[in-house]
């Protein structure tokens, strides 16, 4: 079922070249440790060219090709892309499970919202062009207003390793729409489907410049993009740290940034829900694609009357997820992405014993996996709010718990974080939830599920997890400027002071 890894080069003004120091990063398979290829390691130097080749994008006839064009032209393109992406999905798939360690099925659902994304943000291209000019109503007749919506220019898009091909959309589709030039930094920890993402633009006659791929490391082709003065927008999603650094390099050009952080979410389970149902929901909510994701509600805050019952149920679905290689059929936990991510989060199991917190499930390598960053879906109990593990994110497939006998003492947990991403809370009481909702510090809350994700919707945090929203008719706003023109339309001088005719 493997496929052989592409080799890339760097994607620069619509054709492969090779970076100007000839670097390259071997490839990981997280399953078998083996190396399976490599990608190409950009510097300052191609960083450089990518950007003189955005900057001609824009301008190239007179902005018409591409920054000035209408929604309708960009949307072309976009669905071109989506269609290519689906016309590929098995491909990238696999180049994504192998790449990443993501469960094929998993992976190939990931595929699908690409496409989707690339659809959804034609649409939105569209619909861009009934709104320039819309007028503004003003209290002096004399004068007239409309607002016009322009790309903010050349963005530096910086992605993560989690959801390689996804991320990348999720910043790539709305900036094209938008009619920005792109250059898309993706994590080295994952980055064959965003060069294969280059290929489909190339493939579509996506006009040069417009978008680039620099694969490479954070300090040598991430930071050079941040700090660069003819990129005119950041829009980054990863670690808190690295946002804080990146936001430290923007603000040296006073440069808007977009920034998707951590999580270290809550999921509040009630005493009236199912508990089969809820169980699934929490075991989903915290170890989909591994454990590795921002929004995981990893902290459970489960009433004091189920939670011996509950957390009975919870390992019993523990202990069916099936984990194994992510190509084999039925995998519902791969490994995770690296040997640095692996150790990681064994330490912080590890950390959390000393403390004091019991292992009530997992906490280490399946005994059937000798090879590979495989680390069993793990729930930790006794655990106390001043514990690492409790206000720390993991970034793996690790639950820890608490119980609580109020909804003011859930809410105090809950938010009890320096995150604020996503939340969860299961009731059946509708009324209960909606007070949660309000009350939640978070910018999404799910309720009665846990981790749904639509194009539609604006996806975002507070707090240390960021700010800015993506996705929707908000992540279209990242990348525009709104410019006021006003027009003076009386026949009469304004009489600020005399008429020259009048002295």
């Amino acid at each position: 079922m493997s496929i052989p890894i592409p080799r890339r080069q760097l994607f620069i003004d619509g054709e492969w070249r090779e970076p100007v120091n000839r670097k390259r990063l071997s490839v990981t398979n997280p399953a078998t440790e083996e190396i399976i290829g490599d990608i190409p390691a950009a510097t300052s130097e191609d960083v450089n060219i990518a950007v003189e080749a955005a900057r001609r994008a824009l301008n190239r006839n007179g902005g018409k090709d591409w920054a000035s064009a209408t929604g309708a032209h960009r949307a072309k393109y976009l669905r071109a892309i989506a269609a290519k992406v689906t016309e590929r999905k098995s491909e990238l798939a696999k180049l994504e499970s192998l790449d990443s360690g993501k469960p094929l099925d998993e992976a190939a659902w990931d595929i699908d919202d690409v496409a989707g994304c690339f659809e959804y943000y034609a649409d939105i291209a569209e619909a861009l062009d009934n709104k320039q000019k819309i007028p503004v109503a003003l209290p002096m007749e004399t004068f007239k207003c409309h607002v016009r919506r322009e790309p903010i220019g050349v963005v530096g898009l910086i992605t993560p390793w989690n959801y390689p091909m996804l991320m990348a959309t999720w910043k790539v589709a709305p900036a094209l729409a938008a009619g920005c030039a792109a250059i898309l930094k993706p994590s080295e920890l994952a980055s064959i489907t965003c060069l294969e993402l280059a290929d489909v633009c190339r493939e579509v006659g996506l006009p040069s410049g417009v978008l680039s791929v620099l694969t490479g490391l954070g300090p040598e082709a991430g930071a050079p993009l941040a700090s660069h003065p003819h990129v005119d927008k950041i829009a980054f999603t990863g670690s808190t740290a690295t946002g804080s650094k990146i936001m430290t390099a923007a603000a040296q050009l006073v440069k808007p940034v977009t920034l998707e952080l951590g999580g270290k979410s809550p999921i509040v389970v009630f005493e009236d829900v199912d508990l089969d149902k809820a169980a699934e929901w929490t075991a989903f909510g915290c170890f989909w694609t591994n454990g590795q994701i921002c929004s995981a509600t990893s902290r459970l805050i489960v009433h004091e009357s189920i939670a011996a019952a509950f957390l009975e149920k919870l390992v019993k679905w523990c202990e069916n997820i099936k984990v194994s290689n992510p190509l084999e059929e039925g995998c519902r936990l791969g490994p995770v992405v690296s040997a640095g991510q692996y150790e990681k989060v064994l330490k912080c199991i590890s950390i959390a014993k000393e403390e004091g917190a019991t292992i009530l499930y997992g906490g280490s390598r399946p005994q059937h996996l000798k090879k590979g960053y495989f680390i069993l879906p793990t729930i930790i109990t006794d655990v106390k709010t001043s514990m690492q593990i409790w206000r720390e994110e993991v970034f793996g497939p690790v639950l820890c718990v608490k119980t609580f006998a109020t909804q003011e003492e859930a809410i105090e947990l809950a938010n009890d974080t320096q995150y604020g991403l996503g939340s969860a809370v299961l009731s059946k009481d509708l009324e209960r939830c909606e007070r949660l909702t309000k009350a939640i510090q978070s910018g999404i809350v799910w309720v009665n599920c846990s981790q749904p994700c639509f194009s539609q919707a604006p996806w975002g945090g507070r707090k240390r997890s960021g700010f800015g929203r993506e996705l929707g008719e908000w992540g279209l706003d990242n990348y525009l400027n709104v410019k006021q023109v006003t027009q003076y339309i009386s026949d009469e001088p304004w009489g600020w002071y005399k008429s020259p005719s009048k002295l």
